[in-house]
């Protein structure tokens, strides 16, 4: 089952370099003093120098070792600028235009992930969400076979017996109304996604009715989208459309769909749309006393997570492990 010593564990035999884009945030300072001290994740800093250590020195963080790069002083600054004019020429950006927008952390970061000079990126302490996932589509790309962006919170908490129980739900925080194929790609990217924190994922697709025991659009999308998703991943257990109490009790599975594999047992489960989604890890996390890990971005060529703006410190650092694990 999932714990992050083994996600310490993966970075400790490769350690990676991951990009924070609020390099002087007091969350990411912590977060990155705490990082440091590990060994196992070396973390660059996007922002003023001066600023960075003066903050760093100001709340008691010891930041030394960490790489701290300022865009207006980047000495690799030329060569970026001509690679994002190559990346944005169907766009016809200029070099004074490139340049400008370079000048923003959340774009600066992202190129430095593209150009190899880090191998993740966590943003979003104090930008939203659209301003951590544009420069990623622009600039980063999804994965061939990827028509989309998603994402997945991991959902983890200590079970009667000692052990934690660990769920993956998606997506919850990027596609507003996903259709039948998109449905279909967050399915396997959450499933994989699952596998990394010890999930052996038995997918669920979820809908106010179970195998057709309710009629409307959103029910045929699911179970779409379930059918869909059984013949492109012929291997994963997968069930829907399905109420959620017949995706996770046994007792209620038996009379709603006897013999499914599935339903009774899911740990991996597909909303219809974000306000199911939302709403669902939230009451998990609230009411459930779920840990939530996410949204843990899904379908790019490198791994690039958001933070919440109302994030802490602890949730800085363990999603700064999650991201670099990823890569």
């Amino acid at each position: 089952m999932f714990g992050f010593g083994q996600l310490i564990g993966i970075l400790k035999k490769d350690p990676k370099k991951i990009v924070f884009t609020e390099g002087n945030d007091p969350r990411v300072l912590e977060a990155a003093s705490r990082l440091l001290a590990g060994t196992f994740l070396h973390p660059i800093l996007v922002g003023n120098v001066e600023e960075i250590l003066a903050s760093a020195e100001d709340c008691g963080f010891n930041i030394r070792g960490a790489e701290i790069v300022d865009p207006t002083s980047y000495d690799r600054m030329d060569e970026m600028v001509e690679l994002f004019c190559e990346l944005r020429k169907s766009k016809g950006v200029t070099p004074e235009q490139a340049r400008k927008t370079l000048s923003q952390a959340n774009y600066f970061g992202t190129m430095l992930v593209k150009m190899g000079v880090a191998d993740s990126l966590l943003g979003g302490a104090t930008y939203s969400t659209a301003d951590t996932v544009r420069p990623a589509l622009q600039l980063i790309k999804t994965k061939p076979g990827n028509s989309i962006v998603s994402s997945c919170f991991i959902l983890v908490r200590p079970s009667a017996t000692g052990e934690r129980e660990v769920l993956a739900m998606g997506d919850c925080a990027i596609n507003i109304n996903p259709s039948e194929d998109e449905l279909v790609e967050i399915a396997g990217e959450t499933a994989e996604c699952a596998k990394i924190f010890g999930i052996d994922p038995k997918v669920a697709f979820l809908s106010y009715s179970t195998f057709g025991s309710a009629k409307g659009e959103e029910v045929e999308k699911m179970s779409n989208a379930a059918k869909k998703a059984m013949e492109k991943y012929p291997s994963l257990p997968i069930a829907g459309e399905l109420q959620f109490d017949a995706a996770v009790s046994p007792r209620v599975a038996r009379t709603k769909c006897p013999g499914n594999e599935v339903a009774g047992h899911a740990n991996t489960f597909i909303f219809p749309d974000i306000n199911a989604g939302n709403i669902g890890y939230k009451i998990a996390q609230r009411l459930g006393n779920f840990e939530a890990y996410g949204p843990i971005l899904l379908g790019l060529n490198a791994p690039i997570n958001d933070l919440s703006r109302g994030c802490n410190a602890s949730e800085v650092y363990s999603m700064a492990i999650i991201t670099a694990a990823l890569a």
